[in-house]
């Protein structure tokens, strides 16, 4: 079960961030997701293959944003569903084995329960750049709407991370906080003890 998953900044080589951070979190606890829309199709598949082999090597499953064909051809495990992108039985049809879907409500996260995906990102909890927060609440309510995991996103440090998992939510998702910190390795290791996840 993911329970830190570590999404790429936009921009940017992410790969030995990546590695940095998996190199101190424990196994079977951290996905990834390549998400960089600006990257041309070879350009985002080279990306993925070279982050492929650094998440074989910590047994981290590999999603790639949206871009199911990236995923195939890279060997990723999966792919992550924007709200506008392919349905889960599409991805599903294609042999990819993780779906995670994004969700902004209560009926996202149930519908995309009923589609089968693996789990949902629940966003914005907090403020981000350019998003107002949805809030805890919000959080609390999709984490009742359906039995998959949600996990957390938006404004998610280690001074909240406890808040989301006390809402219900099973893990935190992040971008900047990790990945985008200029040690990736200090930063992930701060967000994890802060998730407590020896309670849950």
């Amino acid at each position: 079960m993911i329970r830190l998953y570590l999404i790429t900044p936009p921009s940017g080589d992410p790969v030995r961030a990546v590695e940095a951070a998996l190199a101190v979190l424990p196994r079977d606890s951290t996905g990834v997701q390549l998400r960089q829309p600006d990257l041309s199709a070879r350009e985002l598949l080279d990306r993925a293959r070279a982050l492929r082999d650094v998440c074989t090597g910590f047994a981290a499953p590999l999603l790639i944003n949206d871009r199911a064909d990236v995923a195939l051809a890279s060997g990723a495990d999966g792919v992550h569903l924007p709200a506008r992108g392919l349905s889960v039985a599409d991805a599903r049809a294609l042999g990819l084995r993780v779906v995670g879907v994004s969700a902004h409500s209560a009926e996202d996260v149930a519908r995309a329960s009923l589609e089968g995906a693996d789990f949902a990102v629940f966003a914005p909890v907090y403020d981000t750049p350019g998003k107002t927060a949805q809030g805890e609440e919000a959080l609390a309510q999709a984490c009742r709407a359906a039995p998959i995991p949600v996990l957390a996103l938006g404004g998610v440090n280690e001074s909240n991370a406890f808040r989301c998992l006390d809402a219900g939510a099973r893990g935190v998702a992040c971008i900047r906080s990790v990945l985008g910190a200029p040690d990736p390795a200090a930063a992930a290791l701060r967000l994890w003890k802060a998730m407590r996840p020896s309670d849950y």
